[in-house]
């Protein structure tokens, strides 16, 4: 039957030959049936994730112009605050105001790819406001980087590749990429939130694994099953909530699955949600073609014919959950970069409009026909937008 709730695993079985055969069968069962899952145990201790959280609901908490100091469209980055309602997910404004930080690079040299802008210095609140908060982040991104590269080794395991299957799409220095982020109630919201309470609208995430860390008690992360039924994902303390993304379940031939998810604004009263998660970073340079022709191997045919029996068994072989896959050969972009950086323009178009006109306007283009090639009279046909957000 399709999943009905998030299964908890324990990092540190892991780390214990006689327990770790469990743990990955166990992880097996999270990536072929539900695409979540959360961690327990993960080796960052608890008053350092107390204390990421308080600087991190701290930073909302500064002046507006200290914020509007280090805004996203100040930079082609796609790094910095974005203010409440600036972002756009299938077709509707997510009521959400954040700041996106990335483990950092220096700016690109002259003539550089168009999406080594993603690869940048971050903008950081001023020291006079957050003296702690560049270094706690910083060591935050780092550590976090170290455990999502050991847990991909664990999923390789877990579905009989080698241990360093996924390797070839990290660079030695790469980039991964964090948020902090504040929803406020809707009966903050005024006018906008008689407009709907979309946090987040459905959608699944773009790379490899992203894991968040829930800030505060509310409860309004939810993910779809394959039957489209829609599951609480509640905090829990002790937990980071790891979510499948797009580009493992490609690289996998669809045994990992990338499970559909949206957030959904605290009613009103109940006092703003907070949430802090961390993307996993993949090689920019890394080709359509390497994914599609090369990618990790062929996951062997005895556990992908486990994946038909899950898929048969949990919808009679439907998936219902089914967001557009948008990393895939045939677009304009050649590249996951390339790729990355549309998917950027698509949902800030502010700062599109500053740094990449060229790209809206094709995205524009895109969207035009589209709407010409959708059929006309009778019942109206809504699509799914496929576009692939970070964000929980």
């Amino acid at each position: 039957m399709s999943f009905t709730s998030i299964p908890i695993l324990d990092l540190s079985l892991a780390k214990d030959p006689a327990t770790k055969p469990a743990f990955l069968a166990d992880l097996r069962h999270a990536l072929m049936e539900v695409g979540f899952l959360y961690l327990k145990n993960v080796g960052i201790p608890q008053e350092v994730f107390d204390q990421v959280i308080r600087e991190g609901k701290s930073f909302f908490d500064i002046p507006e112009e200290e914020k509007f100091k280090i805004e996203m469209k100040n930079a082609p980055s796609f790094l910095g605050y974005s203010r409440l309602s600036a972002e756009i997910t299938a077709g509707a404004i997510d009521h959400r105001e954040q700041i996106d930080l990335s483990t950092e690079h220096p700016l690109p040299s002259p003539g550089a790819p168009l999406h080594y802008n993603l690869l940048a210095p971050n903008q950081w609140p001023s020291p006079e406001v957050l003296p702690t908060f560049r270094q706690l982040f910083t060591d935050y991104m780092k550590k976090m980087g170290e455990i999502s590269i050991y847990f991909t080794s664990l999923i390789a395991e877990a579905i009989e590749l080698p241990a360093d299957a996924f390797n070839k799409y990290f660079d030695k220095d790469q980039q991964h990429k964090l948020k902090i982020v504040k929803y406020p109630d809707v009966g903050t919201l005024g006018k906008e939130g008689k407009e709907g309470n979309q946090g987040v609208g459905p959608h699944k995430d773009s790379m490899l694994s992203s894991y968040l860390l829930q800030a505060s008690h509310h409860r309004g992360l939810q993910v779809q099953n394959m039957r489209g039924e829609w599951i609480d994902c509640p905090p829990l303390p002790g937990t980071l909530v790891v979510a499948i993304g797009q580009g493992l379940e490609a690289l996998t031939q669809g045994v990992c699955v990338s499970t559909t998810h949206r957030v959904l604004s605290p009613a009103a009263g109940q006092g703003a949600r907070f949430s802090i998660p961390f993307f996993q970073g993949v090689r920019g340079d890394t080709t359509f073609d390497d994914l599609e022709k090369v990618g990790v191997g062929q996951v062997p045919e005895h556990v992908k014919e486990q994946r038909r029996r899950v898929l048969l068994e949990a919808n009679g072989g439907q998936r219902l959950d089914d967001v557009e896959f948008t990393f895939r050969k045939g677009g304009v972009a050649t590249t996951l970069g390339e790729a990355t950086l549309r998917n950027r323009v698509k949902s800030h178009p502010d700062v599109g409009e500053r740094w990449y006109p060229e790209i809206l306007k094709s995205l524009g283009e895109e969207r035009a026909r589209a709407a010409s090639s959708s059929p006309v009279g009778g019942a109206a046909v809504v699509v799914p937008e496929g576009k692939a957000v970070e964000a929980h």
